[in-house]
This record gives C-alpha cells, sequence and structure tokens, in this order.
C-alpha cells in the first residue's frame, strides 16, 4: 500500500518517462509534489524502490524505471489518464542535441566560435541545466584526460570554485578549457600537461562560461 505522495510521485515519474524516455530530474519532482526539500524526494524515492515500483538504473545519471504500476490504478481514472498502458522507452537509449559552438584550445586561448551546429548526446551523460559541446583543440588538458578532438560536455554557468574545469573567456574574445583558481586579485588558469605554463589575468580578464560536464570521443 502506497502513501498518497508515494502513489502521486510514482506517477508522475510513469508519466515523464511516457512522454520523453528521460527520468525528472529531484529537483523537478520536489517541485511537482511541492515538496520543502529534495530530501523528502529522496525518501519517496527509496521507499518505492524498496517496495519493487521503481529501480535505479546503475551508472546513469537520473536513470529511474517503473517496474510495476499499484494496482488500483487499473480502478482509478485519474491515473488512468495519466499514465497510459505504453511501453516506456529505454532511457539510455535517449539522445538530446545540444549546441555544438566550434573548436575550444586546451592550449593557448584561440578565438571562440559561435557555430549552429548541434552534437547530439546521450541523455545519461547530462544532469539539470542547459549544456552546450565545445571541440577540443591542443593537447595542454591531456593530464586530466582531455585530448585533442574530444567534445567537452559544459554545463552554462558563471560562476566556479577553485580547481573546477572551466570554459573561461579572456579579454571578451577568446575561450580556454582550463582549471580555475582565484590568485588574489587574479585568475590562475592551469593546464593539465607539465609541458604548458599557468596563465594569469586580472579578474576583470575573465569570465566562466561554463563548467565541465563531461566528454565524447570518438573512435575513427
Amino acid at each position: 500500500m502506497l502513501t498518497a505522495k508515494q502513489h502521486e510521485l510514482l506517477l508522475f515519474i510513469n508519466r515523464r518517462l511516457e512522454e520523453s524516455g528521460i527520468s525528472p530530474s529531484f529537483e523537478e519532482m520536489k517541485e511537482a509534489l511541492d515538496l520543502k526539500s529534495k530530501s523528502g524526494v529522496h525518501r519517496l524515492i527509496s521507499a518505492l524502490e524498496e517496495r519493487g515500483f521503481i529501480r535505479r538504473l546503475p551508472n546513469r545519471a537520473r536513470a529511474l524505471e517503473v517496474v510495476k504500476m499499484p494496482e488500483n490504478v487499473a480502478n482509478d481514472p485519474v491515473a488512468k489518464a495519466t499514465t497510459p498502458p505504453v511501453k516506456q522507452p529505454e532511457a539510455a537509449n535517449d539522445v538530446i542535441e545540444i549546441p555544438l559552438h566550434g573548436r575550444i584550445a586546451a592550449g593557448v586561448p584561440i578565438e571562440a566560435l559561435e557555430d549552429s551546429q548541434t552534437l547530439p548526446v546521450p541523455a545519461a551523460l547530462l544532469g539539470s541545466g542547459e549544456h552546450y559541446a565545445l571541440e577540443v583543440s591542443g593537447d595542454s588538458m591531456i593530464e586530466a584526460g582531455i585530448f585533442d578532438g574530444d567534445f567537452a560536455l559544459v554545463k552554462k554557468s558563471n560562476t566556479a570554485r577553485d580547481g573546477d574545469i572551466v570554459v573561461a573567456l579572456v579579454n571578451g574574445e577568446e575561450a580556454t578549457l582550463k582549471y580555475l583558481f582565484h590568485d588574489g586579485g587574479n585568475i590562475r588558469l592551469d593546464p593539465a600537461n607539465a609541458s604548458y605554463d599557468p596563465q594569469v589575468y586580472a579578474d576583470s580578464q575573465v569570465e566562466v562560461q561554463g563548467k565541465l560536464a563531461g566528454l565524447l570521443r570518438r573512435y575513427h
């Protein structure tokens, strides 16, 4: 027997999976159920999982699968209207098209490009928020596992903490992918290659345009 909130959450997850094939985020679940915090969502998810109604798909962000629905759904006209018995798509196969904005230097900054191309990305690689992709040019981040020709998946953000790998726009026209550190009144952009030196700029010269969220690599 499910509580009212557990039942409501199960219907919401099921409906979203049927509509888009993508599990809702914890923030979306919190808002949909009018909960005060995400901890309440975690408790509901755990309870549904323990009762065998859902399962978490391993090694995939935001990936939930509805295993079964309550028996009373068949006799609930509201539930039936919101959760038709349609086979759910596999979340792992979902692909999202995100903007591909040219090439970004992993070495010396190069001119930032704004192309109108898109890149298909498995939805499981992306979390919440808005994302875009940049093709990596150069080898200064190879010790962080980022190679020339990789596609950096970037979550849009104008803030970052020390040690984050960021897309930094320098002097409003050149973009680079580096570790970011605050150094007094300056910003230090560190490479991940001993052959390259850190780059130091005044704080006013650097604008954070996103944080690295993942990588895609094509093998030819």
